[in-house]
């Protein structure tokens, strides 16, 4: 696992820093270090243990509670498929294998660029116009194989900027 440099401790105090000491700001913390990195390496996790005088255990077992959380770095777009039975009935699989393929990565991966993870999550609130993925926050509804390719492509030339 990488560590964490000089000025990515910088940013991490930074963070620290907008939150008082107290233990329910350990989610808004928690949050604010995992977008900015990625996710929440284990300096970070006794850093924040350190200002909010709390175990480095209880940090990592909300971490682990908490889907959208991780302990692993994760590509720079975060692809996450809908696994309801709403989304596998209006084509799911479909859209899973054509991940896949234009990705070159199965679910649970991350390309060798960084660039892209594929995940599978829990419903997003989009049962009606299924099947449904997150890339990072913005949500793709009515998928089709073709749409994915659309998407893909378009991410991978933001992703070269």
């Amino acid at each position: 696992m990488a560590s964490i440099d000089i000025c990515s401790k910088q940013e991490l105090t930074t963070i620290l820093e907008r939150f008082k000491p107290q233990r329910d700001n350990l989610l808004p913390i928690l949050n604010e270090i995992n977008k900015k990195f990625g996710y929440i390496s284990p300096v970070a996790m006794m850093e924040i243990a350190e200002y909010l005088d709390i175990p480095v255990a209880e940090i990592h077992g909300v971490i682990s509670f908490y889907h959208f959380l991780s302990t692993e770095k994760k590509g720079k777009y975060i692809i996450r498929l809908c696994k309801t039975i709403s989304c596998e009935m209006a084509g799911k699989e479909k859209i899973a294998r054509m991940l896949e393929k234009e990705l070159g990565i199965k679910f649970g991966e991350t390309t060798s660029d960084g660039m892209f993870s594929l995940e599978y999550t829990n419903c997003i609130g989009m049962c009606d116009h299924g099947p449904a993925m997150l890339v990072n926050e913005k949500v793709y509804a009515k998928l089709t194989p073709e749409k994915v390719i659309e998407i893909v492509d378009e991410l991978k030339k933001r992703g070269q900027l």
